[in-house]
């Protein structure tokens, strides 16, 4: 069970609306969620925050700040080209927050791999999100170039998970 939380001094004069962001920060805290938004009575407020990964590394005894590796190009070059990926034309981008799965059962084939051609409304993957499995069909016919995702990887709205050229 998480601790419970304390209120600052004098949060018994807050005002409404940041009692509500605090709550959803809280919330953000909690459930390990990045991003998290709410619309009531015409008024929208959205609170994220910034999730950073970072890389250890063992530096032997008597090994100088200069002599070190580089940082391992895997987490960099990810990142810049799923950016880039974001932006191809082709990309099929997450429509919610979930699970995805690459195939229909544990152990069963993947629907698509790289390399594969699909047609357009073909199950590219499925997205489970409150315990409902959600097809994702392609949105056009094409070779499938880049898979993002692997099997049992949450993800999040917008995330781009295949590219079809």
């Amino acid at each position: 069970m998480p601790a419970k939380k304390t209120t600052p001094a004098g949060a018994e004069t807050e005002r409404p609306e940041l009692a509500l962001i605090r709550s959803l920060a809280d919330i953000l805290t909690d459930t390990g969620l990045t991003e998290i938004e709410l619309e009531q009575k015409g008024t929208r407020v959205r609170v994220s925050r910034s999730v950073s990964v970072s890389t250890a590394v063992a530096i032997p005894h008597g090994v100088t700040g200069a002599a070190l590796p580089p940082p391992p190009a895997g987490v960099a070059s990810s990142a810049a080209s799923t950016s880039e990926a974001s932006a191809h034309p082709g990309t099929v981008k997450s429509p919610m927050v979930g699970t995805a799965y690459l195939a229909a059962a544990p152990g069963a084939s993947a629907f698509i791999e790289e390399g594969a051609e699909v047609k357009q409304g073909q199950t590219l993957l499925i997205i489970e999100a409150m315990k409902t499995m959600n097809q994702i069909p392609a949105p056009r016919s094409g070779k499938i170039t880049r898979i993002f995702v692997t099997n049992g990887q949450p993800v999040e709205y917008g995330e781009p998970l295949v590219v079809i050229e």
